[in-house]
């Protein structure tokens, strides 16, 4: 009996050749078309090219336009846009934006400022960048300082997971960068 524990070891000892190791960590692939953008056709005091994925959508409040609504269906978001006509207040305004990023300070791990100007299209605006798991992570404004201001803010229908949301995030923030820089006033 002796003998057969002895193969026995000598075989299981010799029998794996493989080294096994643990797998690395795997991160999700997530493709989206490449955007192809057209004109927005609303009648508004204002213009943009949008993202043919996106779904668009107005309001107005007593006959005068109020705002648009960007909706992602296939990556569950949305973009709401709102626009305010300035008279003598877009201090106020541009201070209400911010106020409003600042509400994510503490949740956020990180809000960066991308400041936008184009003088020849008379255009001015701020696009902030919110990292972490907060509930917006996008939010931009754009004026023109006399006449016109819109504001936005990119939210998620889920909970803020944003590991789970961030090429989706990368996504649609390139949408709205697109955005500011194709925006026109009428």
């Amino acid at each position: 009996m002796k003998p057969f524990v002895v193969i026995l070891c000598v075989i299981m000892c010799f029998a794996c050749n493989e080294i096994h190791v643990p797998k690395p960590k795997a991160f999700l692939s997530l493709e989206y078309p490449k955007a192809s953008y057209s004109e927005s056709q609303l009648g508004l005091p204002f213009e943009f090219e949008i993202n043919q994925l996106a779904e668009l959508s107005f309001s107005k409040k007593n006959n005068t336009p109020q705002g648009v609504t960007l909706r992602y269906p296939t990556l569950k978001a949305s973009v709401f846009i709102n626009y305010k006509r300035v008279d003598d207040n877009v201090e106020k305004y541009i201070s209400d934006v911010r106020k409003m990023t600042q509400k994510h300070v503490q949740v956020a791990d990180e809000i960066s400022e991308r400041k936008y100007e184009d003088p020849t299209h008379n255009l001015y605006g701020m696009f902030f960048e919110l990292k972490g798991n907060v509930a917006s992570q996008s939010q931009f404004y754009a004026t023109d300082k006399k006449n016109h201001f819109v504001s936005g803010a990119l939210y998620f229908e889920s909970k803020p997971n944003y590991d789970s949301i961030l090429p989706a995030v990368n996504y649609i923030q390139k949408d709205l960068k697109h955005l500011m820089e194709s925006l026109r006033w009428k």
